[in-house]
């Protein structure tokens, strides 16, 4: 499956939401993936709710439209009062948002594409915008700077993100001195199985999902700054085409970390592509060792060299982790969540325990991101976590959510806090496994 990633940096999102009252946004369609024309954009996005249009160029602006009903592709005028065109550009980042409303809300939009009446977007099948105000008046220069070639252009659902609870349904210790506590624990960390002195933790999920961001997350806390080791990004197919197993140097007042995370390769929807489940099967049950280079189209042969015949406990997983992006709940395909389920039952069958980490809830709703704390008073999160617990098949307490270190420089109590939590709710699970095994 492709990464879609969105072309909004921090404040530029923040810009958009405001006009929203800080709703939730989640990307449905993107013009440089998806392609510069009509029909992708109606396969993408018909039958959304509310959305926004954002478009980008090179002179700094981002533009666009959003309406509050349905695209459906009827070629219909639509009626819609709710409909507006907006534009900002990062020359007047302190400026509210330009805002206009059509002047005859029966003709909000045409819906054969994204068709604004005096802003068509995706004109002709091409990466520009026909710009004529009229229906909505506006100053072109205002709006686009005159500049009509695009080199984006992306379609968000736009979702209330519900506020706040009155009081947090999970109850967290948000101080210096819980992250000690959590960092202890962690440090004091024993399996009852004398010949396993670690823990091995399986992180699996769609690419770009955050396994190996939460990796150096996790590294960055016992370091004491940010780090990066594992390969990260947004490609459209997985970075991580080896098997790796990742063991964390104490540091951060830790003499012990009691734990490792191994990485394999993100779930794709695609025949022979991405993390195949006879390997999957394989490094469950400790067959498969570091650095093996997967081969989508064939599973691991008992001649590699990388296939070890006989695993003791202690190179068996002993928890597996779904890593899954909030922001793409929604979005998860019929595919990816079978593949899941065929995953999930062959875990079963080994009796491994099994947790879902939820990264990016930051992304996923503003409040959170406004305030790391309001993560378990979000009706949106909770949202989005009771949701993944459905499709998934697994228990409520069984979802953690998270923040992985992305483009800050240091480290910070809160995140910490999260992402250690998540660790020491891992080796909980981890310590169900041993009785089993003996």
């Amino acid at each position: 499956m492709s990464t879609v990633t969105s072309s909004l940096n921090e404040w530029q999102r923040k810009k958009l939401c405001s006009l929203f009252n800080n709703a939730n946004l989640s990307l449905l369609f993107k013009a440089s993936v998806h392609g510069f024309n009509a029909t992708t954009f109606h396969g993408k996005c018909n039958m959304q709710g509310p959305t926004v249009i954002v478009a980008y160029n090179k002179s700094g602006y981002v533009f666009g439209a959003f309406t509050s009903k349905n695209f459906a592709q009827t070629a219909q005028n639509i009626v819609d009062d709710k409909a507006f065109l907006f534009s900002f550009n990062d020359k007047e980042m302190k400026e509210d948002p330009l805002r206009v409303v059509s002047g005859n809300p029966q003709y909000a939009f045409t819906d054969n594409g994204p068709y604004f009446e005096s802003l068509v977007f995706l004109y002709n099948n091409t990466v520009t915008v026909y710009s004529n105000p009229g229906t909505y008046q506006f100053d072109p220069q205002k709006m686009h700077g005159n500049d009509l070639q695009l080199t984006e252009c992306e379609v968000y659902r736009v979702e209330d993100c519900g506020g706040l609870m009155e009081k947090p349904w999970r109850n967290v210790q948000w101080n210096s001195e819980r992250r000690k506590v959590l960092l202890s624990t962690i440090s004091g960390w024993k399996p009852s199985v004398s010949s396993v002195k670690q823990a091995r933790i399986l992180l699996v999920g769609s690419v770009g999902a955050g396994k190996s961001s939460f990796f150096n997350s996790i590294n960055s806390v016992f370091k004491g700054y940010v780090s990066s080791q594992a390969n990260t990004g947004t490609a459209g197919t997985s970075l991580t085409t080896q098997f790796r197993t990742y063991y964390i140097k104490p540091g951060s007042g830790v003499s012990h970390v009691p734990f490792s995370l191994c990485d394999s390769m993100g779930l794709e929807e695609g025949v022979n592509t991405g993390l195949d489940v006879d390997d999957f099967a394989s490094i469950l049950k400790g067959h498969i060792q570091d650095r093996y280079q997967f081969n989508p189209s064939m599973a691991i042969q008992p001649d590699s060299p990388h296939f070890n015949k006989s695993p003791g406990l202690k190179d068996r997983i002993h928890c597996v982790v779904y890593v899954i992006d909030t922001c793409k709940i929604k979005l998860l395909s019929d595919k990816i969540i079978n593949k899941f389920a065929v995953f999930r039952r062959k875990t079963n069958q080994l009796g491994i325990p099994q947790l879902v980490l939820l990264t990016k809830v930051d992304e996923a709703c503003p409040l959170v991101a406004e305030d790391l704390k309001n993560v378990y008073q979000s009706h949106y999160i909770n949202k989005m976590m009771q949701e993944v617990s459905t499709q998934l098949g697994v228990s409520l307490s069984a979802v953690v959510p998270v923040k992985n270190y992305c483009q800050e420089l240091e480290i910070d109590s809160q995140t910490d806090i999260l992402l250690l939590n998540a660790v020491v709710q891992m080796l909980r699970a981890s310590l169900a496994l041993f009785p089993c095994l003996t």
